[in-house]
């Protein structure tokens, strides 16, 4: 999955030959999973059309002020469009457009959103190779350096003017593959490795049936889901589930008992530095398991349970560097049974869940948690769908490595 996806990004457009490479630009923004905003100078529209862009980017594309030939017509509000970007792209940007932006020479639309916007602010130049180098240019690069855009450097090739070297537009294919390089270096938890454990276990009673419960691991999905797209390599280990992953960064590593997730637990948190324990693992598994299907021939029928290993205080007595977090799910006695299983397993931070809670659980598109962390500081949250509580969580992981 694309860092792009569900980003708010502007295109300003302005007015050079390679404007016509916006179309396929366009294209690519959206099949990232993009929603695109497309502001032209007046000058671009006389080489590709505004019909063209809006009709690839679903939304109308804005080239002035306001409507002339419309008495009613109400003005584009360049505020608001530097306020709703995530990112602002350029491209092309012509030396006209570059050296209005280095000194504020705000007589277009595109000018007047650049100088609103609070998003990061990316530039594609385009110009024949003397425009390229000369001073005037140059000039303006630095000063746009200075003030924390980021330019997309040109490359080289043929040119309009029929000669060859440097000042090309960059491909589209290779603009977005820079924006997702420098977007994905800037995440919080790039470089960090983050183990997560989810969904049930199913302790075999025969080879037909098993000991499990209700967990659809959704929390330990959304967990591992929000942590890759923040930078992070997830390794994500499951029990059964229908539950798939979206993000190229999250390894996928699916058991189906409590013992396979305890070797699997233990294969990958030397290498981790984060370990969230979201799995509803089973205590208890039949110390026998039958080779055949048992046959319904008592009426009363006996199964001899043995504790199955604690994957989370294990993990707390071999943890050197890691930070641990494990959850609770209690029906009484919540907060100091919660505070009992940090000291005794070991844990920087417990997500304690109540079955007292309305809204919270297994099976449901909501949760509401309590933090404690190893200092005993207590957190109430609010009843959140599970992506929002898997984004505190995150958040909390974050606050531990930036604070």
């Amino acid at each position: 999955m694309s860092v792009l996806r569900g980003k708010k990004i502007v295109l300003g457009i302005s007015g050079g030959i390679a404007a016509y490479k916006t179309a396929h630009l366009v294209r690519l923004f959206i099949k990232a999973g993009a929603e695109v905003q497309v502001i032209m100078t007046p000058a671009s529209k006389d080489f590709i059309t505004p019909l063209t862009l809006s009709t690839l980017s679903k939304n109308p594309v804005h080239s002035s002020f306001f409507n002339e030939d419309d008495d009613n017509a109400q003005w584009n509000n360049h505020v608001e469009l530097g306020l709703w970007a995530d990112l602002m792209l350029i491209a092309p940007a012509t030396a006209n457009t570059l050296s209005k932006m280095a000194n504020g020479n705000c007589d277009n639309l595109l000018i007047a959103t650049y100088l609103s916007a609070k998003c990061p602010v990316y530039f594609a130049p385009a110009m024949d190779l003397d425009m390229y180098k000369h001073p005037s240019t140059m000039a303006s690069f630095h000063a746009l350096h200075q003030f924390g855009n980021v330019m997309i450097p040109a490359e080289t090739g043929e040119l309009a003017s029929g000669l060859s070297g440097e000042g090309r537009m960059a491909e589209p294919e290779n603009i977005i593959a820079f924006l997702e390089a420098d977007l994905e270096s800037k995440l919080p938890l790039k470089g960090k490795k983050i183990l997560v454990t989810a969904g049930p276990t199913y302790e075999a009673i025969d080879p037909v049936r098993f000991i499990g419960n209700h967990s659809s691991g959704k929390m330990g999905f959304d967990i591992a889901e929000c942590a890759a797209n923040l930078g992070a390599e997830v390794v994500l280990i499951s029990g059964p589930s229908h539950l798939n992953v979206k993000n190229k960064n999250i390894n996928l590593i699916r058991v189906i008992s409590a013992e396979e997730m305890y070797q699997a637990s233990h294969q990958y948190f030397e290498g981790m530095n984060v370990a969230i324990c979201a799995a509803a693992v089973a205590d208890y598994k039949p110390k026998i398991v039958a080779d055949q299907k048992i046959k319904k021939t008592e009426d009363h029928f006996s199964i001899e349970l043995e504790k199955t290993k604690d994957i989370l205080a294990s993990l707390g007595q071999i943890k050197k560097q890691q930070f641990l977090i494990g959850f609770a799910l209690e029906t009484e006695n919540e907060i100091e049974n919660a505070k009992l299983k940090i000291q005794k397993k070991n844990l920087d931070l417990i997500v304690l869940n109540s079955l007292q809670d309305e809204g919270a659980g297994f099976g449901k598109p909501t949760n509401k948690v309590t933090f404690i962390d190893r200092n005993g500081t207590i957190e109430n949250m609010e009843l959140k769908s599970k992506e929002a509580v898997a984004a505190d969580i995150i958040t909390k992981i974050i606050q531990q490595y930036h604070a």
